[in-house]
């Protein structure tokens, strides 16, 4: 599986993104893509956390924002749906 995939529902997602973590820039969140490990590198980077911490952190996030976001399984299986009901590596609808 590539992880990397750029989601459709990146858009909405980086504005999310980019409320719970203020300190990250346009620029971050545009080289980021929407790919999981580097949004956990820039939230390291740009908050001086573990990455331990910025993976508890982003976990939150996703299971907060869970009905936006697809399961890494439908990446996985090279499907999508309509309805997302998780965050897994990508984002993804």
């Amino acid at each position: 599986m590539n992880n990397d995939i750029l989601a459709g529902n990146w858009k909405q997602m980086k504005g999310k993104v980019k409320e719970q973590w203020g300190k990250l820039t346009d620029d971050d969140l545009d080289v980021a893509e929407g790919r999981r490990d580097q949004i956990l590198g820039k939230i390291q980077e740009r908050y001086g956390i573990a990455k331990d911490e910025a993976e508890r952190q982003l976990k939150a996030f996703e299971d907060q924002h869970s009905n936006v976001t697809s399961p890494r399984s439908y990446i996985e299986e090279g499907q999508s749906s309509l309805h997302c009901p998780s965050l897994s590596d990508v984002w993804i609808c």
